[in-house]
Parts: structure tokens; sequence; C-alpha cells
């Protein structure tokens, strides 16, 4: 007998290479044909559940790097609660409605669609839905993700949409919804509100102008002007709204200062705060020697009492007021602020107040001023643009003191990329206030389970200080708001049967029948005007907002499928979503069930690349999963998302895949040898009671129990890179 065989080797048919990017599609085709979800499902039937509710991401084109971390951390830890003996179904949905895919249909379509009526882009919008939301579900299964694949749930599903109209329809009966004109965030480019959501803040350069506005009596006595001030200053950063201009407000509690000044050669007095007007005459160029303090400081309140009016510099003859408002700072500017409720929440809460506060907001759905701006020349002109033609108004009237440019954070439309504004205009609204939506959300906020716990700061913040939840949207691809225009008195009709009667209809047919079909076939037979008794009816024109549709998940999806259970164990998006779809189900539940949705929100970061910067085309640093999975296979990018604290943003790059596929390559091989060791135990024959166990071997056990312990309670906590 030779050596070689005196030698009990390792013996198994594992292979060492592990092929992944060949091997792996065998492998999905195997769970396929085994049916392997269904099965893992009817193992743990009748046990206790873990529902994950899948966020819904939208169906318009590839999934992007992002989408592997979310899907595969899902999977993750639906795949191991399953495996802890949990019933554990995993649903997923997609997002089918909304602006995302409309844009882009739209985009495609060019000229073409000025000939398509509504019915026929929608269908444009369903085909494009329909064909991206398959296209990404044969992605995540190629992640290795297992779920109900076959019977997701999609927004723009039959069932879905009534069970939108039903939810909309729950709060109209609680008193909460209503209609106004109010400021909301306005895209010019899409001709649309937008939800703050959907609202991305980026840097923009803005004109950064101070102008006084000419005093013109106090206490309504034109004689008494020059006693306290000649002009008031104001500060602002968009000049287009000025001709909206309808008081000027100065803090309650603050000082202001009358400053004589010698300005271009005249004496004249100014009226700005005391703790701004150092700054404000050497900004102006202005030396020691050319101004100086009059009279006493004034509190806002004082000032407000003495009943100033000014002139506004656009129109002649008129008279508005100085009014105080907490919201003024004394951060930049003059702490004098222009107020134009049309353009602005803060300015638009004044209005309510006090009517004579004009609600006016002279601009159209494409951002142009109207014939009712009143200035001549301006009509016509897009709102950015005109700021250089209001400043040289200013000029002309010799009012403007100031000009220069400022670089910050503003808001912009996260589809088109293009900077926004506020707008009044006739919206849909939720309440925050009717009852007591905005409290019972706090409530409900510190009730549930944040992971990371930063996430539950986040949100309460945001939930604090939001306005009511602008629900209207002014396009085509999505879910109508049901109501009714009495054609005789413009009354608007909101019924709670009448909104569950078109739901009925929309659960047989779709939401394309509002679009399809005059008024008086959704109407309920004999349906009368509760003011004047009209029997003539225009529908609403209005869709609801998409994060309202993926709001009420919870009762469309949660409640709807018998496998599932409400609320939720968990939901697990990126954090951005404090501000969408956590945000939203959170109010839509609060108004229809009293409670939130879900009882844990786990939050991951972004993905960046290798040095901490965002992913873009245009920097060239963005890694596609597709390219990883080609390249080396899914289970490297699996391996990645474990890996990391995904509590923080999570880089990705070439050098970090390489070490992963060099660690797979020694987890891979451990396996191999420990398989190759065990190739000949047999329990029945080699099995070693503990008594008879040496030392070292009790030793080794003793060491894999508190492993096990410690990776366990880390797949409890969700802690999967520890």
């Amino acid at each position: 007998m030779g050596y070689q065989e005196t030698l009990n080797l390792p013996q198994t048919p594992f292979p060492m290479k592990g092929e992944l990017n060949r091997r792996e599609p065998e492998i999905l085709a195997e769970w396929q044909e085994k049916g392997l979800y269904d099965r893992l499902m009817e193992q743990n039937r009748g046990r206790t559940s873990f529902i994950l509710h899948d966020g819904p991401p939208y169906a318009n084109g590839h999934i992007h790097i992002g989408h592997a971390l979310n899907k595969i951390l899902k999977d993750i830890i639906v795949k191991a609660r399953s495996m802890a003996g949990f019933y554990a179904p995993y649903i997923p949905g997609w997002d089918c409605h909304g602006l995302p895919i409309e844009h882009q249909v739209m985009k495609e379509l060019g000229k073409k669609r000025e000939k398509l009526n509504q019915l026929q882009i929608r269908e444009l919008c369903r085909e494009y839905a329909e064909k991206y939301y398959k296209i990404q579900r044969e992605e995540f299964k190629r992640l290795g993700v297992l779920g109900d694949w076959e019977r997701p749930y999609l927004t723009m599903e039959a069932g879905y949409e009534a069970a939108i109209v039903r939810e909309f329809s729950k709060i109209v009966a609680q008193g909460g919804v209503y209609k106004r004109k109010k400021p909301v965030l306005w895209c010019p480019q899409d001709e649309t509100a937008l939800a703050e959501a959907e609202v991305e803040y980026e840097e923009h350069t803005s004109p950064s102008i101070y102008v006084r506005f000419p005093i013109t009596g106090i206490g309504g006595d034109p004689v008494k002007k020059l006693d306290l001030g000649g002009y008031i200053l104001i500060w602002t950063t968009t000049p287009w709204t000025l001709p909206a201009n309808q008081a000027i407000a100065v803090h309650p509690s603050e000082h202001y200062v009358l400053v004589e000044v010698t300005w271009k050669g005249k004496k004249e007095t100014w009226i700005l705060a005391e703790k701004l007007y150092k700054v404000c005459m050497e900004k102006f160029g202005l030396t020691e020697n050319e101004y100086h303090l009059m009279g006493t400081p004034l509190t806002g309140k004082e000032l407000q009492g003495k009943t100033f009016v000014y002139e506004h510099p656009f129109f002649k003859d008129t008279a508005r007021r100085i009014i105080t408002a907490d919201f003024v700072t004394m951060d930049q500017g003059t702490g004098c602020v222009h107020i134009a409720p049309g353009h602005g929440q803060e300015d638009y809460e004044l209005s309510l107040a006090d009517p004579q506060l004009k609600v006016i907001a002279p601009v159209d759905d494409q951002g142009r001023f109207t014939d009712e701006v009143g200035v001549q020349g301006l009509a016509g002109q897009k709102v950015f643009k005109a700021n250089d033609a209001i400043l040289q108004l200013l000029m002309d009237r010799a009012v403007l003191i100031k000009a220069e440019s400022l670089t910050h954070t503003y808001p912009h439309c996260w589809r088109c990329k293009s900077p926004v504004i506020f707008r009044a205009t006739e919206q849909w609204f939720i309440s925050m206030e009717a009852q007591e939506l905005r409290q019972k959300s706090l409530a409900e906020i510190d009730r549930v389970n944040w992971v990371p716990r930063w996430g539950r700061e986040r949100i309460y913040g945001m939930v604090e200080n939001r306005p009511d939840w602008c629900i209207s949207r002014q396009r085509s691809w999505g879910v109508p708001i049901v109501a009714f225009h009495c054609r005789s008195c413009r009354a608007i009709l909101l019924n709670v049967s009448i909104i569950n009667h078109v739901a009925s209809l929309i659960e047989r047919e779709g939401a394309d029948l509002w679009f399809s079909r005059p008024a008086h076939e959704l109407l309920p037979a004999g349906t009368q005007c509760p003011q004047c008794q009209g029997l003539d009816f225009e529908k609403e024109k209005d869709i609801l907002d998409v994060w309202f549709e993926s709001g009420v998940s919870h009762a469309a999806v949660l409640k709807r499928r018998s496998e599932l259970s409400w609320p939720a164990d968990l939901y697990l998006e990126g954090s951005d979503q404090h501000r969408g779809w956590f945000h939203s189900a959170l109010l839509a539940s609060v108004c229809t069930e009293g409670r939130a949705p879900y009882k844990t929100v786990l939050t991951h970061g972004f993905v960046v690349d290798g040095s901490g910067k965002k992913m873009s085309k245009s920097a060239g640093n963005v890694i596609a999963p597709q390219e990883v999975i080609d390249r080396y296979g899914a289970e490297i990018l699996r391996l990645w998302v474990a890996a990391e604290d995904y509590r923080e943003d999570v880089r990705i790059s070439q050098e970090i895949l390489l070490h992963l596929v060099e660690a797979y390559r020694k987890i891979r091989n451990t396996c191999r040898f420990l398989l190759g060791n065990l190739y000949d135990f047999d329990p029945a024959r080699h099995w070693v009671e503990d008594s008879a166990l040496w030392e070292i071997d009790r030793w080794a056990l003793c060491r894999l129990a508190n492993l096990t312990g410690r990776v366990l309670k880390a797949y409890e906590d969700f802690e999967f890179h520890i």
C-alpha cells in the first residue's frame, strides 16, 4: 500500500470556483421549477407572521444600485425571519402612476402628443409602466430575491385604484378634505403642483436686492409722514414676487430704528432693524459720517401701532400697511419682510387672519406673468427671466438701493430639475389640524420603533412643521379626485356615498372610466346639487397625488391580501422616505385608522462611490447592478449589502468589489474544506456525548454557542454587518 492510500483526505463535489455569473441562473431556474417560495410559505403557514411591506419603486426604467441595496436588504430580513420560523410572505409592489412615467411618455411622443386625448395618453402610460415593472421584476429576481413575483401589487390595478378612492372617502367623511386657493410648490416646466417629497434642494443663484418703499402716512395723517421715517427698507431674493406685495412685516418684539442717511446727495430717513442697520450701511457703502440714528428705537409692535402706510413702488396711490409676524428673522436683510400671500406659505397664513391681505398670484401654469400683474411690460414674461425687468423698473423709480447675486439652496423639481415657484392656485388639501391629525401623527411616531433612532427626530420635525397636505395634481396619469361641480351655482359636490359609488365602478372597470364617461353616467341617478338643486354637473379635473396613492398601500395591500396582516411589522426604505413614503403612509393611516401602518421603520443610506461622492452619469462613477452581476455574480452584490453598515451612506467601487470577491473566495474555500472533512461523518456511529468531549472540544462548542447568539441577535436587530 502506498503512503497516499493511508491518508483520509477531504472529499467533496462542492467546486472550488464559484463561476457565479454562469451558475446563478441555473440555481434560480431550479428555485422556479421547485416552487421554492411557495414551499417556504407552506412550511411556515399558521405560525406567527412577520410582514415586511414593500415600498413600491417607480416602474420607469432599469433598476439602479440603490434598488439593489434596498431589495437585497429586504430579502435578507425576510429569509432570516422565515428561517427563524415566522410566516413571512413577501409581496413586491410597483408605483405605476404619476409624473415620472407621464413625463417620459410625453417626452417620447414629442409633438405627436398634441394630437392625443387624455385617454390615449393614459393608455400609453399604462403600457410604459407595464413594460418596466416586468423588466424590473426580472432584474430583482436575478438578485436572488424571493417573493410572490407572479402576484405583485400594482397601483394601476383596478382593485388598488378603487381602494385609493375609498380611503379618500374616509378622510372626506371626517371633514379632513377641502379645496382652497393657497400657495403651493409649482413646477412651471411640468405644469403641476408638487409635494414636498417631489422637491430637491439644489444650489441656485438669485438676485439679492434692497428696496426702499416710501412711507406716505402715519395714523392716516399724511402730514406726519416725516415724523418717523421717509422710507422702510425691505430685502428679497425673489424680485418677481414684488408685484404681488400686500404688506411689510416686522418682528413684534425686535427693535427698529430710524436712520437719517445722506443718499445720492440728499438727506432722507430709513426704517430698518436695529440689529442689522450697521451691516446694511456698510453693504450700501455708507461711511459713519453719512448716517446717524434719530429718536428712540421702537419695537415692531409699536411700529405697527403707529399705523404706518406705504406706497407700492409699482402702483401709485396705493396704501399698504406695516404689520407684525413672528417668522421675521434677524439673520440677514433689513428685518423688514415683503409680504406676498400668493407666493409664500407663511405670508398666506398671515392673510387668513387679516382679510385686507389679498392672495394675488398673477402667474399662469407655465410660470409666466398674466395681465393681472398690472405692470406694463411684464405680462407674458417667465417670472425668473422677468427679474431683470423688475430691477430696471425699481431703478427707474429710484427705489433700488443695492442689487447683488446670492447663491443658496433653492427648491427644484425632482423630475425636470428646474427651479420651482410658490404659486397660489385652487388645490385640494388634507388638513393637518382637522381631527387633530398632526398631534395624533406625532404621538404615533413615538410609538414606532425607528432604526436607526435618528429617524424618529427627522420625521417628527417634518410632521410637526409641515403645512396642510396638497393632494391634487394637474396631470392625466393617475386616480381622479372624485368630486363634481354644479354647472349652475359652481358648488362642489363632495359626497361620501357618491365617492364610494364611483369606487365600485372603478373596481370593475378601472379609473379610465372617469376620463371616458360624462358626469351623469358616474353619478347615482337623480343626484341633485345640495345648494341649488341643479342636475347638471361636471367632473373634477385634478388627480390625486401619487404619494397619497402609495401612502394608502397599507389599506390597498395589507388589508386586501389574505396572507398579509395590518399593521406591518416593518417598512424599509432609503432615508429620503422620511419625507416620502414613510410620511404619506403615516398621515394616510392615522387619518383613516387612527394609528401608524407600521411597527418598525428601518432606514438605509444612499449608495455613493468609493470616495463618498454622489453617483451621477456626468461624473462617470455610476456602477450598475447588471455590470456587477455579469462580471462577478449577484452573490457578490449580496455580500456587499450584508457587509456594509447600511445606516450610513454605503460606498461601492471596483476596489471594494475586488475585496469582496476575495472575501467570497475565502468563504467558499472554508465551506469546501468543512464539507470535505465531513464527507464520511456518520452521526449514528461518530456522535460523541458531551461527557466524553475533550476540553478543547467543549471550548470550541462554547465559542460556537457565543458566536451563534451574537449572530442571531444581530439578525434580530437588523445589524447584518456585525
